[in-house]
């Protein structure tokens, strides 16, 4: 996802001279085209994230349109009160790209894990939390923020993720991507598990039971009509993503169908609301966390039960 984010803002900026690219001292082996080709729409604010979110803001307020781009922790949790007045409360158009969804930094320990994100990002007002699953949806969304009047969250995996739209989606920010229909429950995914949607959909379509799979690349503002529908037309929702079970995808659906009074069963799978106690590889963390495509499948078909 992240070449694919760099990619699209090279292109972006060839056009556009206000596109300017920060970083805090990171994307290395990534970032360094960009920089070179666009040597004046380019800062490395070294590591001082709190600064570089207000320089980020001065550029905005001098019509600059500014992407930020750190991992996960570095960029959200470290600058959060810069990201709450400097950008929120102006409503300035900077979108902090975070990478290294869930546990992408697997052996970097819970430091560098990014489990809580989408909660804090939610919360702040005015904020958009887009979270694409694949990179065709990453070009899509990068290319429609570069176009967004207000602060965005572009939450990214680290690297190598799969293509898994076979086209160019119909991508809106606050709306729902249908991938697969189906009658017997609806699986709604988000960022990084959405490879592992896919698969858990293929497992089950082969064992009779098929299943309605919608790609939520935007957590914030959440597809009400798209939530909706799902609970009339399936008997049950599904909600999947790496991240804590607290202020996320599921959580976010759930308020739906609170609000609303939208009256059907809801099975949120997520990653713990903890840190981990072990170092592994990212497919070693996520078993561990039971979002794994055995795992994810045991649960939908228990909860069907």
């Amino acid at each position: 996802m992240r070449t694919t984010f760099v990619k699209t803002l090279e292109a972006i900026a060839a056009k556009d001279q206000n596109i300017m690219l920060l970083t805090g001292d990171l994307g290395f082996t990534v970032l360094e085209n960009f920089r070179d080709t666009y040597p004046k729409q380019y800062l490395n604010a070294g590591v001082a994230e709190q600064n570089m979110i207000g320089v980020a803001a001065g550029l905005a307020l001098c019509g600059k349109r500014v992407f930020v781009y750190s991992i996960i922790p570095f960029v959200t949790f470290r600058c959060l009160e810069q990201i709450r007045n400097d950008l929120c409360y102006h409503r300035l158009p900077v979108c902090i790209v975070g990478v290294g969804a869930g546990y992408s930094y697997g052996h970097q320990g819970a430091t560098h894990h990014a489990m809580e994100d989408i909660s804090i990002m939610r919360s702040l007002s005015g904020m958009t939390v887009v979270c694409p699953g694949d990179p065709v949806e990453t070009e899509c969304a990068v290319r429609t923020i570069a176009t967004h009047d207000g602060p965005c969250y572009l939450r990214l995996g680290k690297a190598g993720e799969p293509r898994l739209h076979t086209s160019v989606p119909d991508f809106h920010l606050g709306k729902a991507i249908l991938m697969q229909e189906g009658t017997e429950a609806t699986l709604i995914a988000t960022s990084t598990m959405l490879e592992t949607a896919v698969k858990v959909t293929k497992i089950l379509a082969e064992k009779g039971m098929l299943i309605r799979l919608l790609s939520m690349p935007t957590v914030k503002p959440i597809d009400t009509d798209a939530i909706r529908a799902a609970a009339i037309d399936t008997p049950f929702l599904v909600t999947l993503e790496e991240h804590s079970p607290i202020g996320g995808l599921g959580s976010a659906v759930a308020e739906v169908l609170s609000v609303h009074d939208i009256r059907t069963r809801h099975l949120l799978i997520s990653g713990p609301s903890m840190f981990t106690d072990t170092i592994g590889s990212t497919a070693f963390l996520r078993r561990q966390a039971g979002l794994d495509e055995e795992s994810v499948r045991e649960k939908i078909l228990h909860f069907k039960k």
